[in-house]
């Protein structure tokens, strides 16, 4: 069986996808989203930027084709050439397994191996802007493999990164038997009859192409991976106290767990009441809230405010903000849109010269992006700091005021999940953040207006969630003090 670098990355990145990669019926995949596409599209960007500097030799050979592409790829090692794009190296690895290293670049150094007064070093090319472990194994993993093949083991490894400064070398001292006991763990669960346990973790899950999948059966198991604050570390930490149902986390003295790897004397009470409010489906008040006096409240004039960004072009190209007039009984949404990124300072400025229309109402917004970005902009464009602080001590942070008070009885405490768990629904059932992204790409490659017209409704829709949010906060604390003193 052939174990190459692409298994072992994401071994580590999900112990179960790779068993499924390799034993799993393939028909029950996902089809590749639109930002995966995206994603992939942009690596490949990327590794074209990083060989444009070079003059590279790419061995003959066809896809799958390994034994093929392993002697034209040696055929080059003999002759010396300098670069060596998407080689092919194979090394025996006990009875059962066979190694199969593909570097992006094997790279000409002064040495001696068993080709002459050179070897060769691998180099990856990765989307990534800092050097990630998953990245130094595999760069690891590819000089096992070369070092058997070249008959002398390469002193270093390089990744080339998304940075300025785009090389870094890969500490392999460190890395070499890191990779050899993720390489024996790896094996041994191929080994299983079954796949590893399911473990949703929304993050490193979303672009799975088996994550529809595994999450049916974490729906069907209800499996703690579902309830937030459940992180691979205190997962294990409950399996060793048998704690693995809802119900048994419900019941469990917070005191048992504060002093666990991963937990301290406030995550453990919250997540105990996180599995209480899953339990019994209904919202829960934490065991330590912000005082009340610090929850929101309602202003007569209010405003709410979204961004839509294009991480790859470091660009904000849309602003919006929802200005909500309580006492005339108004609303009014503005969307400040970057077409180009040359846009982007006049935008910001759009965007201060309203919200100094209303000096004195909150500034709503969910998560903490929206303040660091006004941050950024402002010292990007040079803004006065006597224009932006006033702004900044206006902004309400929702996604704070309500995780650090009420447990949810819902999966995640993204905006979409909770405003979504009180009722709001957005107008394009598909759009997200990330769809966002690539509809912007698509809108400069294409110039299809349309596609911007979706964002802005999203960002509009966004702005409303957290109004919507941020009321029933309110809502909820007022009525609970009224049952309080009833």
């Amino acid at each position: 069986m052939l174990i190459n670098a692409e298994l072992l990355l994401q071994y580590q990145r999900c112990k179960r996808r790779p068993f499924l990669d390799i034993h799993g019926d393939k028909s029950q995949r996902d089809a590749p989203n639109e930002l995966l596409r995206k994603l992939q599209q942009d690596k490949i960007a990327h590794q074209l930027s990083a060989l444009a500097q070079i003059t590279y030799h790419q061995p003959d050979y066809s896809y799958g084709n390994w034994e093929r592409a392993e002697k034209a790829t040696l055929e080059l090692m003999q002759q010396g050439v300098d670069y060596i794009y998407k080689g092919v190296l194979l090394a025996t690895y006990s009875e059962a397994y066979t190694l199969l290293s593909r570097p992006d670049l094997l790279v000409k150094q002064p040495g001696q191996s068993d080709f002459g007064d050179w070897i060769y070093v691998p180099a990856n090319i990765e989307l990534g802007k800092r050097p990630k472990q998953e990245y130094q194994v595999v760069a690891a993993f590819h000089v096992q493999v070369l070092a058997m093949v070249q008959g002398v083991a390469p002193e270093t490894a390089s990744l080339i990164l998304r940075t300025k400064n785009t090389s870094y070398a890969v500490d392999l001292f460190k890395w070499m038997p890191r990779m050899q006991q993720i390489l024996e763990e790896f094996i041994q669960a191929l080994e299983l009859p079954n796949p590893p346990e399911v473990f949703i973790s929304r993050q490193k899950c979303n672009l799975c192409h088996w994550y529809s999948e595994c999450y049916a059966i974490a729906q069907s198991e209800k499996h703690l991976s579902l309830l937030p604050g459940v992180t691979p570390i205190r997962y294990t930490q409950l399996q060793a106290l048998a704690i693995t149902t809802l119900e048994s986390l419900a019941n469990t003295s917070p005191n048992i767990l504060e002093n666990l790897l991963g937990f301290d004397s406030e995550i453990a009470p919250k997540l105990v009441v996180q599995a209480q409010s899953a339990l019994e489906k209904r919202p829960l008040i934490l065991p330590y809230p912000l005082p009340t006096k610090d929850i929101t409240f309602t202003a007569p004039i209010e405003i709410y405010f979204d961004i839509e960004a294009q991480p790859d072009l470091d660009l904000d190209y849309l602003l919006g903000v929802l200005v909500v007039d309580r006492q005339a009984n108004t609303e009014q949404f503005y969307s400040f849109l970057a077409d180009k990124a040359e846009d982007e300072e006049l935008v910001w400025q759009q965007f201060l010269d309203l919200v100094w229309q209303y000096p004195e109402a909150p500034i709503y917004h969910f998560c903490v992006y929206e303040f660091d970005t006004v941050k950024r902009l402002a010292k990007l464009y040079h803004t006065p700091y006597s224009s932006v602080r006033p702004v900044l001590n206006r902004f309400v942070d929702v996604y704070e005021q309500l995780t650090q008070s009420v447990a949810l009885p819902i999966e995640s405490y993204a905006l979409k999940a909770i405003a979504r768990w009180i009722g709001f629904e957005w107008r394009d059932k598909e759009a997200s953040g990330a769809k966002c992204i690539y509809w912007y790409d698509q809108w400069l490659e294409t110039g299809d207006r349309t596609l911007l017209e979706i964002i802005q409704r999203y960002n509009e829709d966004d702005c409303r969630a957290t109004r919507i949010v941020k009321d029933w906060l309110v809502n909820f604390f007022q009525d609970e003090y009224d049952l309080r003193l009833a």
